[in-house]
């Protein structure tokens, strides 16, 4: 006889009988799983929509800003936002391109490219000014995808100018306000070096469409050697950017460029990671708001979770009575709830990832047009964002749903077990 209770009170039983209660009621059992999964699944979501923004801050600043490392002076750094080109990077013993063939050698380096960019006035146009961005464009494109949604170089009409040609490619927006097409040329009037002033008449050659709303608007690309040369800046470099076969190799690359900085005899000179650009700080203090808004979000999951629960043992209360009336102990009474409510966990967190991983997937493939989504104001990353998909999102989001539902269910169990039969069955 101690057998059979021993039998019928174990862990496997209250298990069995948990496992049946789901079926007894399906539109109860259903609304649970259905509250646990939606938290999980807006876990999941968040998840790959906060890294996937991250993401892709950190690839417009990599393309169009910083790269891995970036050497440039002192001066041009205190006045970085208005793009300089009165302080460029020379040396007194070498020139620069002997500097960039060194730190060219050094492990781990992937390119090195020299960039100018220079504000420009259009004397004959409607739109009064530009930015002209001088680069290395085969290069460049061996090395950086420009459209980021399309992981294209981003050309959608004509061609690239060849280098040293007197030529140019404007984004698709600026050609849309210009009125221009292929073969039209562009009055420009830029400030060398020396602050004189420069006229120049590039032929429009391409039309580009990087997903970057301020680059499409106001950024001329031309060829590295013809604007250096109109600018003043031969054997000079405005900024030096390296691209680094490992990103987190940044630190050791960036001491050995200070060193050969040092051999060279320019302390004015400096070399910045980029870990340290503004818009990556901001993004990284603003990661412990993401985080309170995220713990506020599971709160509002977990109660969320608690309420469903007290729901289904309010609506049971006679059925509480009758198991304490037939014999059921109080720990009997809570594994059942308890186990009960953990099954359905597991159930809801099992559909909530799925839904949640499904859609994160679908969602990496074809990005959110946060232009559209911000009412059309554009901010310092790409038009569109990919929300990142991991597996790792998924197993972590099935342990939270199941781990606070278990843990959420564990006081209304120990309520349940503690209602006295006479007064539940009288209820």
């Amino acid at each position: 006889m101690d057998e059979l209770k021993t039998k019928r009170g174990g862990l496997g039983y209250m298990i069995k009988i948990a496992y049946r209660n789901i079926y007894r009621n399906k539109r109860r059992s259903v609304l649970c799983m259905t509250a646990i999964g939606l938290a999980v699944f807006f876990i999941v979501f968040m998840m790959g929509w906060i890294m996937g923004m991250y993401d892709s801050v950190v690839k417009t600043v990599l393309t169009f800003e910083t790269g891995h490392v970036q050497v440039f002076t002192k001066e041009y750094f205190a006045k970085e936002d208005f793009i300089p080109v009165q302080y460029p990077v020379e040396f007194e013993n070498g020139s620069v391109d002997e500097f960039i063939d060194e730190i060219g050698k050094i492990p781990g380096v992937k390119a090195v490219l020299p960039r100018i960019a220079s504000y420009t006035t259009l004397t004959d146009s409607k739109v009064k000014h530009a930015v002209l961005w001088g680069l290395h464009i085969q290069k460049e494109f061996e090395t950086n995808v420009f459209n980021l949604k399309e992981k294209s170089n981003g050309l959608i009409k004509g061609r690239y100018p060849l280098e040293n040609e007197n030529a140019c490619a404007i984004g698709r927006k600026m050609a849309e306000k210009m009125g221009v097409t292929i073969g039209d040329s562009i009055p420009l009037k830029a400030v060398s070096s020396q602050f004189s002033d420069k006229f120049w008449n590039p032929e429009i050659v391409g039309i580009f469409d990087f997903d970057y709303g301020s680059v499409d608007t106001l950024y001329i690309i031309v060829p590295y050697e013809r604007l250096q040369k109109i600018l003043s800046l031969r054997n000079k470099a405005q900024k030096i950017i390296l691209y680094l076969d490992n990103p987190e190799d940044s630190e050791i690359v960036k001491s050995a460029i200070t060193e050969l900085i040092a051999k060279k005899g320019n302390s004015d000179v400096i070399v910045k990671k980029w870990q340290e650009h503004q818009f990556i700080d901001m993004f990284k203090q603003m990661a412990s708001i993401y985080v309170i808004v995220f713990l506020v979000f599971i709160i509002v999951a977990s109660f969320l979770i608690v309420n469903t629960v007290l729901m289904m043992i309010h609506e049971r209360i006679k059925e509480i009575g009758m198991m304490g009336a037939l014999g059921m102990t109080r720990l009997e009474i809570m594994s059942v709830f308890f186990f009960e409510a953990v099954l359905l966990s597991i159930l809801g967190s099992f559909f909530g990832i799925l839904v949640g991983g499904v859609v994160s997937y679908a969602m990496s493939l074809y990005p959110i047009d946060v232009v559209s989504l911000s009412g059309g104001m554009e901010m310092s990353i790409s038009n569109t964002i990919f929300v990142k998909f991991s597996w790792l999102y998924l197993l972590l989001s099935f342990i939270f749903g199941v781990f606070v539902s278990s843990v959420c269910t564990l006081f209304p169990s120990m309520k349940s077990a503690f209602i006295e039969p006479v007064e539940a069955l009288r209820n």
